[in-house]
């Protein structure tokens, strides 16, 4: 433990849902729900307004429905999320050296390493300007925790939320992690928690007085040592810069269960391919791939092979997949379907794997001989290299939340579409709310759009202040005011 808290925690505040409403005007002070908007969907982050309903992370997006049905269901936009999280690291990472993140919201940052002077006073003062600046370049907010170690940090970076500051000065910190849950300490999960709970140990005060030895009892050595430390205050974990992946894997669920055995091969076939491309983005190769094949029930099974050396062929990855699922009894009903690569290396071995080049020309032809059948079948997810051809005859598919651009009213979003119509919201982050509008599906003036930004940077010859020009930030999020609630 450290005599200073010189460790931040930073976490964004429901960051897709509120990247999402600083996106759409008319969606400020609203409850939003961003995640799977199917039958099947998972809600990946609710607004603060719609968590009021009891909407959560990881639900059923049917149930969030359920709860609150007026609430605005949106399609991931995973392209503005990585271009808001490279703009917040790097605020973090001009703070420190040592910055570790953990999602594309959440990071620890060691002030320390970055040459704060180890008191309060000090790495207050950081992260509450961190906080501003953050707001500035971002329009959003984020809460931050400051504490002598990681543990402490992160939990005080949620007991500050939302758009807040906790700091833990050394020496309290048994004060405030007392009463709490045993489910703040990092590695109890339910598993864990529900064998205390068995114990008659449900807060952290309680695993603390069990001892260490009644906890190796009940979780072995190392698990039941290592949370008596956690549970006592007692969390050296450094801050690690490089935290390097173990592996990378992409998988869809679809809407409907697939039976149809050729259909669970292509499929297959196009998660390998998108599998390699992401290996391929990070510099990476793999010697080990893994399919995963979720059932009707929500069972679920994992295969692996391990192959004489990395690779990041989309053949051989492609045809290790396809031996796997083989041996896959898929004819009661697939919900799911993953494939990852794991054992990742920096080099390839591609003498090793003369035999893919032979067999890549059958398995092409098998691909494009099931193009049409892929095609007619329909997916939940984007084009694929290689869809392109039957892309052009498939009609767009409209999904609530995306951007879109129209020639004659000009950049908007996706509120909704159906029966051959889609509904488009005429807004951007910096505008007042906007006219909605319908169009027939297949409209030539409507067109995909990328993101726009959330703060719209002043033009040159403007003013610092942004006159003359565009407005340098966009006004933070929150309810919209009577005369912005009114159409444009």
């Amino acid at each position: 433990m450290r005599g200073a808290p010189t460790i931040l925690h930073l976490d964004m505040d429901a960051f897709y849902a509120s990247a999402e409403q600083a996106a759409k005007p008319s969606l400020r002070g609203k409850p939003v729900v961003v995640g799977g908007i199917g039958p099947r969907g998972v809600v990946a982050t609710a607004s603060y307004e719609a968590r009021v309903f009891g909407i959560r992370s990881a639900m059923a997006t049917a149930q969030a429905r359920r709860l609150c049905p007026n609430a605005a269901y949106l399609t991931p936009r995973f392209t503005l999320y990585r271009e808001v999280s490279e703009v917040v690291m790097g605020l973090l990472g001009a703070l420190s050296p040592l910055v570790e993140p953990l999602s594309l919201d959440e990071a620890f940052v060691d002030l320390e390493a970055g040459g704060v002077e180890p008191t309060a006073a000090a790495v207050r003062a950081v992260g509450e300007r961190l906080r501003r600046d953050i707001r500035a370049a971002t329009g959003l907010s984020g809460s931050v925790g400051l504490a002598a170690s990681k543990m402490l940090a992160k939990i005080a970076s949620e007991e500050a939320k939302p758009d807040g500051l906790l700091l833990i000065e050394p020496g309290t910190e048994m004060g405030l992690l007392s009463p709490m849950s045993v489910r703040v300490i990092p590695g109890v999960g339910p598993a864990t928690a529900e064998t205390l709970r068995r114990a008659g140990i449900t807060t952290v005060a309680e695993t603390a007085e069990a001892g260490e030895a009644e906890l190796v009892r009940l979780l072995g050595k190392a698990h039941g040592a290592g949370l008596y430390a956690l549970a006592t205050g007692h969390d050296d974990r450094p801050v690690v810069a490089e935290r390097d992946a173990k592996s990378v894997s992409v998988e869809d669920t679809f809407e409907e269960d697939l039976t149809d055995r050729t259909r669970v091969q292509l499929e297959i076939s196009r998660l390998a391919d998108r599998c390699v491309q992401r290996l391929r983005a990070a510099g990476r190769s793999g010697r080990t791939v893994v399919i995963k094949v979720r059932s009707y029930d929500f069972s679920t099974l994992t295969r692996s092979e391990t192959l004489r050396g990395p690779t990041d062929d989309p053949a051989v990855v492609r045809e290790a997949a396809a031996r796997l699922i083989e041996g896959v009894d898929t004819t009661t009903g697939v919900r799911l379907l993953g494939v990852g690569v794991s054992g990742l290396a920096d080099y390839t071995q591609e003498d090793l794997f003369a035999q893919a080049a032979s067999e890549a020309a059958a398995a092409a032809q098998a691909v494009d001989a099931g193009g049409a059948a892929a095609a007619e079948a329909g997916r939940g997810s984007g084009t694929e290299p290689g869809e392109a051809a039957g892309a052009a005859e498939r009609p767009r598919r409209w999904l609530p939340g995306l951007d879109v651009c129209h020639a004659e009213y000009g950049a908007g979003w996706v509120q909704g579409s159906g029966v051959g119509r889609v509904t488009v919201r005429f807004e951007t982050p910096w505008s007042e709310p906007g006219r909605v509008r319908t169009f027939a599906v297949d409209d030539p003036a409507l067109e995909p759009a990328e993101p726009l930004p959330l703060v719209r940077t002043a033009l040159p010859g403007a003013a610092p202040d942004g006159t003359g020009g565009a407005p340098a930030t966009p006004e933070p999020p929150g309810p919209a005011s009577p005369k912005s609630g009114a159409a444009a």
